[in-house]
């Protein structure tokens, strides 16, 4: 991890948000093991530096599609940590009042147009929000997370092939965890870099360290400059690994590469612990620095989780608002 170059505020709010994504998924995890959440809620734990790195290059403005997949999107681009638990919750208070739940949380005032519960569902809506703001004349830019298995979907190559042809300020960020599921990607592609598939498109993929928030970061002010000056999409395969299975309900010890050697192998490379390690070693910040940093990220998650678990249910008759749009086009 390059820690030369940059000031001591930005490493520590680049820490700030990988630690925070860490705990507001622990909580998440203890909704569920409580019995507390309705539904499965899938983990953002291990892929912490991939959203932290690409959101710090973004613009206030700027879209991103998101996948069910979405709770670190979300803590990168500094939605309501309260807000995002209500909706995982079901409750009012949540960002979609409840009716959305953890796989479809949304931002919509941070530019995040949905997590989307269907494979590779998100690209075209990124693909169509850099559209608008070409059409536009804005210099905004949509970022479409997606995960390995999405490569291997139409709406992926259709979305891109448009993007690369129209020159479209999108940049497309492959989460690449090694596996959909239960299908080992390495079984079902011919080449171990799904990146390399830009070259169908004539546009740049570049494959990064996405245990690494740093190289994640320089790759993506590279796309993201490349697409806000008019000159198309790039394609980010960030190789990284979930701690967890699929969702919280999933064991994950039935997959044949998915041994606990593996899953050592990448824990030891932490994005959240080797940081902290590398500020600390490089004298970047303390340790009681960072400890501070730490105790008023903590402070913020329990009272999020206060806030989440004391907030109301909608009533019944909500089911029925919000299902079709009112006014005219």
């Amino acid at each position: 991890m390059k820690l030369k170059g940059y000031s001591k505020k930005q490493l520590m709010s680049f820490y700030e948000t990988m630690f925070k994504m860490r705990r507001f998924e622990e909580e998440t995890f203890e909704f569920y093991k409580k019995g507390m959440m309705a539904g499965l809620a899938h983990l953002y734990m291990g892929e912490e530096a991939v959203a932290t790195g690409v959101c710090a290059a973004l613009k206030d403005d700027d879209y991103i599609g998101s996948t069910h997949r979405g709770h670190g999107h979300l803590v990168a681009r500094g939605a309501e940590i309260d807000r995002m638990m209500a909706e995982i919750l079901g409750k009012e208070t949540g960002y979609s009042n409840g009716k959305g739940g953890s796989m479809h949380i949304m931002a919509m005032d941070k530019g995040i147009l949905g997590a989307n519960g269907i494979v590779g569902g998100e690209i075209p809506i990124a693909t169509g929000a850099a559209y608008s703001a070409k059409y536009r004349g804005t210099d905004q830019v949509a970022v479409s997370f997606m995960g390995d298995s999405a490569t291997n979907e139409g709406t992926f190559h259709e979305s891109i092939n448009m993007a690369a042809a129209w020159d479209l300020p999108c940049v497309y960020v492959i989460e690449n965890n090694l596996y959909g599921i239960s299908v080992d990607i390495r079984d079902v592609t011919n080449t171990p870099d799904l990146a390399v598939r830009a070259k169908a498109y004539d546009i740049p993929g570049v494959v990064v360290d996405g245990m690494d928030v740093i190289a994640v970061y320089e790759a993506a002010v590279k796309a993201v400059k490349r697409a806000r000056e008019g000159k198309g999409p790039t394609i980010i395969e960030c190789k990284t690994y979930r701690w967890q299975g699929h969702h919280v309900g999933d064991p994950a010890v039935y997959r044949k590469r998915r041994s606990e050697t593996e899953k050592e192998d990448w824990m030891a490379r932490c994005p959240v612990t080797t940081m902290r390690k590398e500020m600390i070693a490089a004298e970047t910040a303390t340790e009681d620095e960072i400890a501070a940093l730490e105790a008023k990220v903590e402070e913020q998650i329990q009272a999020a989780v206060k806030f989440a678990a004391d907030s109301p249910y909608p009533e019944a008759s909500e089911a029925f608002t919000d299902v079709f749009r009112e006014g005219t086009l």
